[in-house]
């Protein structure tokens, strides 16, 4: 695929979209509708054929149905590539085809998980599946960070009104995320993530940007005590209740 790589989502399988930044010279991965109005290649002209007057046609005559295409038994291949940090076989289908918000042929890319099944699409005919695949599961790994960015950090629900305003509350959003992230770079999962209070859950999960947030804010408030305790000497009922304090702050 050329260097001009756009990773998109299914909202934006739309010509207004697509066409013009093909016109750029840029691929793009997507997903498809599983009910996109796909056709299959015009059909090619026979050995000593001329060809008629007028454009030579862009689009197939024949309707493609992603869901019987899914759907039936046969044609399934296996293939061993990296998604989400994992090494997977993933199981798929392949074909080329037109579609008209692009323009032109698409390379078209089924993917069957075990609860169900996926369409993916991209510009160039020539992607490898595995490409694709990979491009779109970079993508996807993204929509952690939006989601940390709204849950935890609430981008969107500050109560401003000036234009600018909003997209100075979105960028401070931003940093802290990164700040966050930063500081909790390399250390240990220990002083990142206790579960102690939830023997429910994995304590060998991999901490989250809420673990990561609490890590922090345990440690701002320790060294907050630290320093007071290094100047007054304070009763042990006084810091026993300080300790359960930052701990339900966390």
């Amino acid at each position: 695929m050329s260097t001009g790589l756009i990773v998109t989502d299914g909202g934006y399988t739309k010509a207004p979209y697509l066409k013009p930044t093909i016109a750029t010279g840029a691929t793009i991965v997507g997903r498809l509708r599983k009910d996109a109005a796909l056709r299959d290649l015009p059909r090619p002209l026979r050995p000593g054929q001329r060809r008629g007057r007028g454009r030579p046609p862009t689009y197939g005559k024949n309707w493609i149905s992603l869901a019987k295409r899914a759907g039936h038994r046969q044609g399934w291949q296996t293939i061993e590539c990296t998604a989400y940090n994992k090494t997977a076989t993933k199981t798929y289908k392949t074909f080329l085809a037109t579609y008209e918000p692009v323009g032109g042929v698409i390379r078209v890319v089924i993917v069957k998980e075990e609860h169900d099944w996926f369409p993916f699409f991209c510009t160039d005919p020539n992607a490898t599946v595995v490409e694709i695949i990979e491009a779109f599961a970079d993508r996807a790994t993204i929509e952690q960070d939006f989601h940390d960015v709204k849950v935890v950090w609430g981008s969107g629900e500050q109560q401003v009104r000036n234009i600018w305003t909003n997209v100075a509350v979105y960028h401070l959003n931003l940093w802290m995320h990164t700040l966050v992230e930063l500081w909790a770079w390399n250390r240990p999962h220990a002083e990142l993530c206790d579960r102690s209070d939830s023997p429910w859950d994995d304590p060998k999960r991999r901490p989250s940007h809420a673990d990561r947030r609490k890590a922090l804010r345990r440690h701002i408030m320790q060294n907050e005590l630290s320093a007071v305790t290094a100047v007054w000497s304070l009763p042990h009922k006084i810091l026993w209740l300080a300790q359960r304090l930052m701990a339900l702050a966390a």
